[in-house]
């Protein structure tokens, strides 16, 4: 049997043009929704399969306000069978040594055997609270893992995650209690249906406050890249430009001679 818990947070929906704050410190999410990253849909999704697997439960944590409650429900919906919102007035407060404190007693407070993470942070690109939280714990980590499994060997359960390193994939074997981040692309996480939805309004959200004050992050500003340059080339016009046109289809493969 393996108890998991996964963390997950509420991000501005920044698939389309990214917008920071006037003092770069977040995502300005006034003018787009907001949504849970890939990589910690991934991660509840594999919760949910090592769970059914092993005869287990998924619980899934949030830093936030109440306005992140909607997103716990919709884990919740997918297969999770409990949620606890550790609610603060003012989220943005919290750098990831804060966030992994919080996280850290959580799990403390419960008998968790895996703790799943997203990779990194969706909005403020932070990678560090999967691996400050398995610190504060004294567990062994594993990070940017594309799947999870648990295995049970002669010393006790193992949790096997397997993911891409810079020789190809790599496979590591940890003994529970583990943390492990995900990376998404191992598993296709299902959405939440309507039967779902309306099963996960009538599960009771655990609410607490975080025992310690938050400290910041220490963020000078975050900086969007530059957009990447863009080359047009005029090849003629009318009927005169058909060669050329001709030439470049060649080159890319679409036309042979």
């Amino acid at each position: 049997m393996a108890d998991i818990l996964v963390c997950i947070k509420r991000v501005p929906d920044v698939s389309g043009e990214v917008l920071l704050t006037d003092d770069g410190q977040h995502v300005d999410a006034r003018h787009v929704g907001y949504t849970v990253s890939p990589h910690e849909l991934c991660a509840v999704e594999l919760a949910v399969q090592v769970a059914g697997d092993t005869g287990g439960s998924v619980t899934v944590v949030t830093l936030g306000t109440d306005e992140s409650v909607d997103k716990l429900r919709d884990a919740v919906a997918v297969g999770a069978t409990g949620a606890i919102l550790v609610e603060v007035d003012d989220p943005d407060a919290f750098g990831p040594r804060d966030v992994a404190a919080a996280l850290a007693e959580v799990v403390q407070s419960g008998s968790y055997d895996l703790v799943l993470l997203g990779n990194d942070a969706a909005d403020s690109g932070d990678f560090q609270v999967g691996i400050r939280l398995a610190y504060e714990l004294g567990r062994p980590v594993v990070n940017g893992a594309s799947t999870v499994t648990v295995e049970d060997s002669p010393d006790g359960p193992v949790v096997v995650a397997v993911g891409e390193g810079p020789e190809g994939q790599e496979t590591y074997r940890v003994p529970l209690p583990a943390v492990v981040t995900i990376r998404e692309g191992g598993v296709e996480p299902r959405y939440p249906s309507v039967p779902g939805r309306l099963k996960a309004k009538k599960v009771p959200i655990e609410e607490r406050r975080p025992v310690s004050e938050a400290t910041g992050s220490g963020r000078v500003r975050l900086v969007l890249p530059p957009p990447t340059p863009s080359a047009v080339q005029i090849l003629g016009e009318g009927p005169e430009a058909a060669p050329a046109v001709v030439d470049v289809l060649e080159k890319l493969g679409v036309l042979t001679r």
